[in-house]
Parts: structure tokens; C-alpha cells; sequence
């Protein structure tokens, strides 16, 4: 049976949520789509693209106005009126908060190293604002109850036949699923501290005098090759595309060489970094030259 997927989702909707809102998030319920509790509510619509092993899906996120007001005006820092009704601005808010939320999603089911979903990959192609008769003629929609600090808000997510296997304890399927590590999945690098390290590695002599030795940590967002031209018609509010897609991980640098990837996150108002891939000691030693 395929992968149960649901509990992956849940938590980096309520993860992503809460980094980026600055509010404590936590799913409370999830229940099927009852048109009547939104009959005075415009939603906005997100589109979503999902594709792995040779798989191609498309899901709908719809935020009512209720959600949506909120959202945008807890990513501006709480600051202004709560507007009553969505705007284009509130439009691109949410639009960036559903990236995010399919991004990490992705990235938590990718590290899980699931044997039928294999490099999954999320992707906006679309967004609006849409009336209540859209979401009457979707099928297999389901309403997440989000707690976010004090209230609780609703993001409905209509799954297609598709994809609709992989969420079967959200729509209900009591049907097994397979195991969260399936034996085909290649394993995970072993962490330094883990007993398992391979027992050929043999740090150097000595090392602990160079313990104290700092060295610089950077996290490389994308890249971008350039020409001089364009770079001298730059100005303040130029936007510049990289090549790196939202849902890619970021590459942990140290002293400039790659040693890992990882995923972006929100600690106490400051930006941080979740390791998702590592080398192992030996490797990490090696690229910085120790």
C-alpha cells in the first residue's frame, strides 16, 4: 500500500505556520468539507503541482477570508488594521505561505527516504481569488483546524485521485500503509555522535587543540550567473530570480566548501538552519582542510 504521508503534512503545516507568523501552531482537527460553515466567504485559491517518481499531482489550498486577513497580518509583524476583505496583498502573503508549507513538506518526506515517494517536488503554478461555488464542485476536500496562538483557523486542501492514497488517515482509508522506513530505502548518514560511525574513520592526533579554531558558516539561498551589464543597472527594489526552486534545500557551507543542505527556519525572530544532510566526520574534515 502506499505511504501514509498525513502526519508529515500536519506537522510541517502547523511548523511552517508557526516560523513564519511568529504564533504558536498546532492542528486540531481534520474533518471533511462542510460547504455551510463558508457560505458569506471568498477564498483564495493556491494551486499546487506535485511531482515524484514519475508521478504528477495536482492539490488545491483554499484560505478563507477569515484565515487569510489573519495571515498577512501577522507576517507584517502585527502591525496596521486587520483588513476585512483579501487584496492582491493579501493574495501574494498566503500565496508565500503555502510555498513554504509544500516545501517543508516536501523536504520532511524526502529525508524519510519513503521507497513509492521518491524526490518529491512542490511547486506554486497558480493562485486567486475564487467564490464559495468553486469549492461546491471539488471533490475529497478536507478542512485543517489550525490553532495559531488564541484562534483557530481554517485551510481546506482538496486532494486529487492522485495523491489521495498517500493521505489515508486524513480522508479515512483504513487500508495498512507502509512502514514510515521501508527496507528499500537507503540509509541515512550516520551521525558523528551516533555509535554506528564507520569504525575506519581515525581522527587526527591532537585533535582537540583545534577545537577553538573558528570557522565561517555560511547557507548558500542560489545562484545566478550574471553578465556585468546588468549588474550596473541594478537599483534598489531590482528583484533578482536565482535558480534554486523554493522547495530545494539550501547548502551548508563551511570556509566556502560544502558540507551539507538544509532547510530554513524561524528561532525567536532570527533566521536558522534545520541540517537535513551531512557528511560524516571524516568528509567534513577533509573539505575544510583539517
Amino acid at each position: 500500500m502506499a505511504s501514509d504521508l498525513s502526519n508529515i503534512f500536519k506537522d510541517e503545516l502547523a511548523n511552517t505556520l508557526e516560523q513564519l507568523l511568529s504564533n504558536s501552531s498546532q492542528v486540531e482537527t481534520v474533518n471533511p468539507l462542510s460547504i455551510e460553515n463558508y457560505e458569506s466567504s471568498q477564498f483564495i485559491e493556491a494551486q499546487v503541482k506535485f511531482d515524484f517518481k514519475a508521478i504528477s499531482s495536482t492539490c488545491f489550498f483554499y484560505v478563507p477570508t477569515i484565515s487569510a486577513t489573519k495571515f498577512e497580518y501577522l507576517m507584517l509583524g502585527g502591525m496596521g488594521d486587520l483588513k476585512e476583505h483579501i487584496d492582491d496583498e493579501i493574495t501574494d502573503a498566503v500565496n508565500e505561505i503555502i510555498s513554504n508549507i509544500c516545501g517543508s513538506f516536501c523536504t520532511a518526506v524526502n529525508a524519510q527516504g519513503f521507497g513509492d515517494v521518491e524526490s518529491i517536488k512542490a511547486e506554486v503554478v497558480g493562485s486567486k481569488i475564487v467564490e464559495l461555488d468553486v469549492l461546491e464542485a471539488k471533490q475529497n476536500s478536507h478542512e485543517f483546524v489550525v490553532s495559531l496562538g488564541d484562534e483557530k483557523l481554517p485551510i481546506i486542501v482538496n486532494f486529487d485521485e492522485i495523491i489521495l492514497p498517500f493521505f489515508s488517515t486524513i480522508v479515512g482509508d483504513t487500508a495498512p500503509v507502509q512502514d514510515q522506513a521501508p527496507q528499500s530505502a537507503p540509509q541515512a548518514t550516520p551521525s558523528p555522535s551516533s555509535s554506528s560511525m564507520d569504525s575506519s574513520f581515525k581522527p587526527p592526533k591532537n585533535l582537540e587543540l583545534l577545537y577553538d579554531v573558528k570557522l565561517k558558516l555560511s547557507v548558500r539561498l542560489g545562484t545566478k550567473i550574471v553578465l556585468l551589464k546588468d549588474i550596473l543597472k541594478w537599483d534598489v527594489g531590482e528583484i533578482i530570480e536565482l535558480e534554486q526552486m523554493v522547495n530545494e534545500p539550501l547548502e551548508v557551507l563551511v570556509n566556502g566548501v560544502k558540507i551539507g543542505e538544509g532547510e530554513a527556519v524561524i528561532v525567536e525572530g532570527k533566521f536558522g538552519l534545520k541540517i537535513k544532510k551531512i557528511g560524516n566526520e571524516d568528509l567534513r574534515l577533509s573539505h575544510i582542510g583539517m
